[in-house]
């Protein structure tokens, strides 16, 4: 058995087995030594940590903390505790759980079992932990609570883990196990399974949903420790952190998101309305994005794709599926690629005069207009006077524009809410992708197929309006990959004046269907590409089809002013054998404005590996490691190395921590259970 499992771990190593932690490349070739100089890279334009302050006063990057704001601030603080900003992490106490405690009160799912109690000023929910054994766990915090609360307990380990059941507060007032409903059966195996690493809220839910969060990892005590300045989204989320301004009073020592570029305000509100992939791994408290940054310095948005997975929080259009995709769904809307709208167009701050949902409210009401339709009317006067002329409907509900341009069919756990995509209904997607649309939603009686037909009638041009849903759809749906679909992708692929994230996502779709193929599509796309994200996405991409031919024209986005852009060169570049790419990983991994970053460390270790230096290669992984200790890939891959160099306890140790964070990691059960049976 033992010669089985280093047959095993050599073909691993030699890049036969086990898949490379960065999803889109390949197993490099043996890259050529060099002695070449590190490729010469710009400063990052994600700003550094701030120094110390060279006077009294706090540094700024200090947190002050809420309470310290509302000592100047007096209303604003006021009207923010009321909001469902503060409440996005309370303590349970009575004061903010809504959840049903009564005694005896009993939830029961296919498979999921809770019952919850509460005794005096504390809460309790007794279900099946991971041992499958019934424990009762005391509930020490809530997630929101405004349509949903999430109960929250701390494991022994220092997790926070997010318990089976939530209270629905806007349906029944009931349990639900939402997970359950989405995942299927969950056992305690299943990553979903609630004792489980995805369902840590360090892992899923505190960055957003505290202020001023320092997670870290003990990897050899195996615990973790969470500190936060403040529970809820508080103040400081918003206009950064406040120690030196409330020292000061200067305004100069505060962010304002109002006064800020629009591109900057967007950022403010993306940072959390929106799942989004981090440049550094969610421990880096140091490069944790801060109000008055730029996004794309920080984040990529998850869009279609989580890694190499679908994600199914999408319709096979692009749009978002899934409530908390706001920002993806608005940057792919016309509303901003030619307006230019933003969150901060309708929205309003937490602590200001507001209708519901945070709106802005009309400066002169006007009867029997929604306050929605009040915020479209700042763009669309025009259009809103013609009145019925336009929305050719005479009941009032269909007066508001959101009815047809943002309809409820978005889902919010087990509530449904507005699309934030803006666009024209089309029902033809329904009938053909399965895709609801707005038209539907009201009469529902009726089939797409009769929408269709009343649309073209009642709106001539409308068709017109519609063909650009209608090929995203072509396009990324699977089942019409065959019937049109590459010509849709590649007519998405080549409009520039398509929502760059969609075009990233034609890329990817392209390079997976088609793989080499695709190469010229690719580089056409790369040639004059302005967007970050859909220049990391193209060279990604090229990276994932082996596209060597390609490679004069990475070079140089090497220099890149984004950091993404800069590591995807390099990454790809590095795969390639490129000696150019290897130096750059080499730049990317030892600067002090990068060397946080995970992948160049992983790639590192990769062509360690390639050259037999095992050492190198066990100090590569680690440090990625250190980084970032739940990727399971990487300690798989250390995991051999330490058996090939026969430290097999320490290799089943990083085996044993790769089904800590995913339980079915098949690389990591396969090889666990070799070592097991050599002994």
């Amino acid at each position: 058995m033992r010669h089985a499992l280093l047959a095993l771990v050599l073909l691993a190593l030699l890049g036969t087995a086990a898949a490379l932690t960065y999803s889109q490349l390949r197993a490099p070739p043996a890259a050529p030594e060099t002695t070449a100089k590190a490729a010469t890279t710009p400063a990052s334009a994600t700003p550094p940590p701030p120094a110390q302050a060279k006077d009294s006063h706090p540094a700024r990057g200090v947190y002050a903390g809420s309470a310290a704001c509302g000592e100047c601030h007096e209303d604003e603080h006021a009207a923010w505790s009321k909001d469902w900003h503060a409440r996005a992490l309370s303590p349970a106490t009575p004061q903010y759980v809504v959840g049903d405690f009564k005694k005896h009160t009993h939830f029961k799912g296919d498979s999921s079992e809770a019952w919850m109690r509460r005794d005096g000023e504390r809460h309790f929910m007794r279900t099946r932990g991971a041992d499958g054994q019934l424990a009762e766990f005391p509930v020490q915090w809530v997630v929101g609570g405004k349509r949903m609360q999430d109960p929250v307990t701390q494991m022994p380990d220092g997790r926070w883990q997010v318990l089976p059941v939530y209270f629905h507060v806007t349906g029944k007032g009931e349990w639900v196990d939402y997970s359950e409903t989405k995942q299927g059966a969950l056992t305690p195996d299943h990553p979903f399974f609630w004792t489980n690493f995805r369902r840590s809220t360090q892992h899923a839910c505190l960055d957003c949903h505290v202020t001023g969060l320092d997670a870290k990892h003990d990897r050899e005590a195996r615990t973790w420790t969470t500190r936060f300045t403040d529970a809820g989204v508080a103040c400081e989320s918003c206009h950064g952190p406040g120690a030196r301004h409330a020292d000061t009073q200067d305004p100069k020592d505060i962010i304002q998101p109002a006064a800020l570029s629009p591109e900057l305000g967007f950022a403010v509100c993306a940072q959390c309305h929106g799942p989004r992939r981090p440049l550094y791994p969610i421990l880096d408290a140091k490069h944790r994005f801060q109000p008055g940054q730029r996004y794309e310095d920080f984040y990529q948005p998850v869009v279609l794709y989580v890694g190499n997975e679908r994600s199914g929080d999408y319709f096979t259009d692009g749009r978002p599926s899934t409530s908390s995709f706001e920002y993806q769904a608005l940057i792919q809307s016309r509303c901003h690629t030619q307006g230019g709208a933003t969150c901060l167009t309708c929205h309003t701050a937490p602590h200001a005069p507001q209708a519901p949902n945070e709106l802005r409210r009309a400066d002169k009401p006007t009867p029997h207009v929604s306050t929605g339709s009040a915020t479209c009317r700042q763009c669309h006067a025009e259009t809103f006077a013609r009145g019925t002329a336009h929305t050719r409907h005479t009941a009032r509900a269909a007066q508001d524009c959101l009815a047809c341009h943002m309809p409820p069919v978005v889902s919010g756990v087990l509530d449904k809410f507005a699309d934030h995509a803006l666009d024209v209904p089309a029902p033809q997607n329904t009938t053909r992708h399965d895709i609801p649309n707005a038209c539907n939603t009201c009469h529902a009686k009726q089939t797409p197929e009769a929408m269709s037909q009343a649309m073209a009638r009642l709106w001539p041009k409308s068709a017109e309006r519609q063909q650009r849903r209608v090929r995203l759809a072509n396009a990324f749906d699977d089942k019409t990959a065959d019937t049109g679909g590459r010509a849709a992708l590649e007519a998405v692929l080549a409009d520039t004046q398509e929502a760059p994230s969609l075009r990233g996502v034609a890329a990817r779709v392209l390079a997976r269907r088609h793989k080499r193929e695709a190469v010229p599509l690719l580089r056409a796309a790369l040639e004059g590409a302005t967007d970050s994200h859909l220049r990391s996405d193209l060279i990604e991409s090229l990276g994932m089809v082996g596209g060597k031919e390609a490679t004069e024209e990475l070079v140089p986005f090497l220099r890149d002013a984004s950091t993404w852009v800069r590591q995807a060169a390099a990454l790809t570049l590095a795969s390639f054998g490129d000696a150019r790419g290897v130096s750059a990983v080499q730049a990317l991994a030892s600067a002090p404005e990068t060397e946080g970053l995970v992948q160049p460390h992983v790639m590192l270790g990769q062509l360690a590996l390639r050259r037999k230096d095992l050492p190198a290669a066990t100090r590569e992984f680690e440090r990625a490691l250190d980084l970032q200790p739940y990727n399971t890939d990487v300690l798989v891959r250390l995991a051999d190395v330490y058996v090939f160099q026969g430290q097999e306890e320490r290799g089943k140790q990083r085996l044993q921590d790769a089904l800590r964070f995913d339980p079915q990691s098949r690389a990591a059960k396969q090889r666990l259970s070799m070592l097991q049976q050599g002994r």
